[in-house]
């Protein structure tokens, strides 16, 4: 259970981490952002990376539970599934782009192993829904015969890219440099779109 007090702990580890990266943040540090003592910091989540950790489990869990409901819902067919799912996606990274660039950095680094291992646990079970969606597409066969996990992996990767650094993504969409990608509504719409033709592309069965 997610008290308030954990969540505003979890909010400011987020905006720190943004701000200093995770290992250039320490737990007094956060504790002084959250204005709470060190001993509440380590009673709710014991060390930082724990805290990392259901920072990770705390936000997939919000995406788990609309993964969930896009894939219950039989009024919708396969591609209209995957549209949904691109928008939401789309919608929660561009949202927090700070901690997303944080994540993978660390993700990348692969110094603290058994964190990572956890954190990667978390993503797997948000992308078997994605996966059990391409499969039932292609059973049914209005999808092509893809490969699901590499069909997931160019997916997430292209979202990845251009999240990676906003000076990189606003030099590849050819914009000013005081352009600022992840807070316009047109390049949040031209993201969706361009995922959502080439999963159409891709996938569908003409």
């Amino acid at each position: 259970m997610i008290t308030d007090k954990k969540e505003h702990i979890m909010n400011a580890a987020i905006e720190l981490f943004a701000e200093k990266g995770f290992e250039g943040s320490s737990i007094r540090d956060l504790a002084t952002r959250a204005d709470v003592n060190v001993a509440m910091v380590n009673y709710y989540f014991g060390s930082k990376d724990k805290l990392f950790e259901a920072i990770v489990e705390y936000k997939a869990s919000f995406m788990r539970g609309k993964l969930d409901e896009i894939e219950a819902n039989t009024e919708l067919t396969e591609i209209e599934k995957i549209d949904a799912i691109i928008e939401n996606y789309v919608a929660k990274i561009l949202s927090n782009p700070s901690f997303h660039r944080v994540l993978h950095q660390e993700l990348l680094m692969g110094d603290r192993e058994a964190m990572h291992e956890n954190i990667i646990k978390v993503f797997v079970r948000n992308t078997k829904t994605l996966r059990s969606i391409i499969e039932q597409g292609i059973k049914k066969k209005v999808f092509k015969k893809v490969d699901p996990e590499l069909t997931m992996a160019t997916l997430i990767g292209t979202i990845n890219q251009v999240m990676l650094s906003k000076a990189l993504c606003v030099m590849l969409i050819n914009r000013e440099n005081d352009f600022d990608p992840y807070t316009d509504r047109s390049f949040r719409d031209r993201l969706i779109k361009h995922l959502k033709q080439i999963m159409h592309s891709y996938l569908l069965n003409n």
